[in-house]
C-alpha cells in the first residue's frame, strides 16, 4: 500500500492565509510565481528536500533543492502581514512557509521551522546573517594525510655524493 500525503498547504476557502505546519511534513501547495506560465508553482516539502515544478515558457521544469542549500528561514514584510519564507540565494527559488498578522505566532513559527531545518533564523531587515558553510570535502585531504599537507616537499640534488679519502671497510669471513 503505497503511502498517502496530505495536501497541506492553504486551508481552505480562497481568503484563508498560506499556513503549513512544520509538525505535518511531507507537504504539497501552490505558491505564486510571476515568471512561470499560469503564474503558480507546485512546491512539495518533507525534512531532506524540496522540490519544485513550474512551467517557464512551456518548458516544464522539476527542480529538487536539498534544504541545506537554502540559506536560512527569513522574516518579510508584506502588505499588512508577516511571512516566514525558507530563504534561497536565488530569490526565484524561495519557498513561502507561512503568512500571519499574528507577531506571537510568527514568532513561534519561526523558531520551530530553524530548528526543524537546522537553518538559522534570518530578519530580512538587517537583523542575523548566516555564517558561510564549512568547507566539508578537502581534496588534498583525500591523497596525503593531514601532517604530510603541512610539510614542505623535499628535493634531489643534481649532483651525486662522492666520498674522497676515506678507508673502505670491508668484512671478509
Amino acid at each position: 500500500m503505497r503511502r498517502q500525503y496530505g495536501v497541506g498547504g492553504t486551508p481552505a476557502g480562497s481568503s484563508r492565509d498560506l499556513r503549513l505546519d512544520p509538525l505535518s511534513l511531507p507537504a504539497n501547495f501552490i505558491a505564486q510565481d510571476p515568471r512561470a506560465d499560469g503564474g503558480s508553482r507546485h512546491i512539495e516539502i518533507n525534512r531532506e528536500r524540496v522540490v519544485v515544478r513550474r512551467v517557464v515558457r512551456g518548458m516544464t521544469m522539476t527542480l529538487q533543492l536539498r534544504i541545506h542549500d537554502f540559506l536560512g528561514i527569513a522574516r518579510r514584510e508584506t502588505e499588512g502581514a508577516h511571512a516566514l519564507v525558507l530563504a534561497h540565494s536565488d530569490p526565484s527559488l524561495s519557498v513561502p512557509l507561512l503568512v500571519t498578522e499574528d507577531d506571537h505566532e510568527l514568532e513561534q513559527q519561526w523558531s520551530a521551522w530553524s530548528s526543524l531545518f537546522a537553518l538559522p533564523q534570518i530578519d530580512e531587515d538587517g537583523g542575523i546573517v548566516p555564517a558561510p558553510r564549512r568547507r566539508r570535502h578537502n581534496v588534498i585531504r583525500i591523497r596525503r594525510p593531514r601532517f604530510l599537507a603541512r610539510r614542505k616537499t623535499g628535493y634531489v640534488s643534481n649532483e651525486p655524493v662522492i666520498h674522497r679519502g676515506e678507508a673502505e671497510i670491508i668484512a671478509r669471513h
